[in-house]
């Protein structure tokens, strides 16, 4: 799928993930993506993975465990909202997430293998959709949102994380 959501397809909210990504196909994005990530991670040492940069943010572990955990979420509404279904889908609060996770137990490789493995999943998911499933509306977190517009939020939110990881974990 090559071409953007408009605005009508998500709300406002999703715009700051939206707008990072750039032209083109937002599974050549992703696809992109995985393997510059999986480049990135794989160079840090383990004990600057327990980075955290202030008192009361995540660790990297956490961080790159959260972009798993979203892309999860995220891919789950965008199959429901492709296939048709239109049950209200719930929102998901991030920090509860992070409560329950155990990222800190977790080696660096276990954490990129996790990436890895879910990003393949959500590429498979999008290469089995018609034009017509990208463009289904269904309703998440009390909003209207597409099945497009949830592959630009994926590749939109890895973006922004990646950003302040480069800029706060990794001083780039």
């Amino acid at each position: 799928m090559t071409q953007r959501p408009s605005r009508d397809e998500y709300f406002d909210y999703y715009e700051q993930y939206i707008g990072l990504v750039g032209e083109g196909s937002v599974t050549e994005w992703l696809t992109k993506q995985l393997a510059s990530t999986t480049e990135l991670l794989s160079d840090i040492p383990e004990e600057q993975a327990n980075y955290r940069y202030a008192e009361g943010k995540w660790t990297l572990k956490e961080v790159i465990g959260h972009i798993s955990d979203n892309e999860r979420v995220m891919s789950y509404r965008l199959l429901r909202i492709a296939r048709g279904d239109k049950t209200p889908l719930a929102g998901y609060d991030q920090d509860e997430f992070m409560n329950g996770a155990t990222f800190q137990e977790w080696s660096l490789s276990q954490i990129i293998e996790d990436y890895i493995s879910v990003r393949r999943a959500t590429l498979a998911l999008l290469r089995g959709l018609s034009d017509e499933a990208w463009l289904r509306i269904g309703v998440a977190n009390g909003g209207n949102i597409s099945a497009r517009a949830l592959a630009y939020i994926i590749a939109g939110h890895e973006i922004h994380h990646l950003n302040i990881v480069q800029d706060k974990y990794l001083g780039k």
